[in-house]
């Protein structure tokens, strides 16, 4: 099984309302130290209905500024219509939705 494959099998895990980091997923996949890895398969996702890459946020909370998912607020719009709650900050709430 490859590495992205890997990956994408643990982002599949993630539940509806939920998020992981990168780090964590990196963990789930194998290897502690794949973090940039899986920000990269994220950025190649052959299929987001399948593979729901808005999900996974940074460590603390925090979204991508990438725009693999339409656009800037895209991510967040995303994971609201889940139920993802948001600090006043912007950052998702990590002790009440972290999976």
């Amino acid at each position: 099984m490859s590495v992205f494959s890997l990956i994408y099998e643990q982002v599949q895990r993630i539940p509806k309302g939920k998020v992981a980091t990168y780090g964590q997923i990196a963990n789930l996949a194998g290897n502690h130290r794949w973090s940039r890895v899986v920000g990269y398969a994220l950025h190649m996702n052959p299929d987001q209905r399948k593979i729901p890459c808005h999900r996974v946020v940074k460590k603390d909370g925090s979204l991508s500024t990438a725009l693999v998912f339409g656009g800037i607020n895209e991510q967040r719009i995303l994971l609201e219509n889940e139920g993802v709650v948001f600090l006043e900050d912007g950052r998702v709430d990590m002790d009440k939705c972290r999976m």
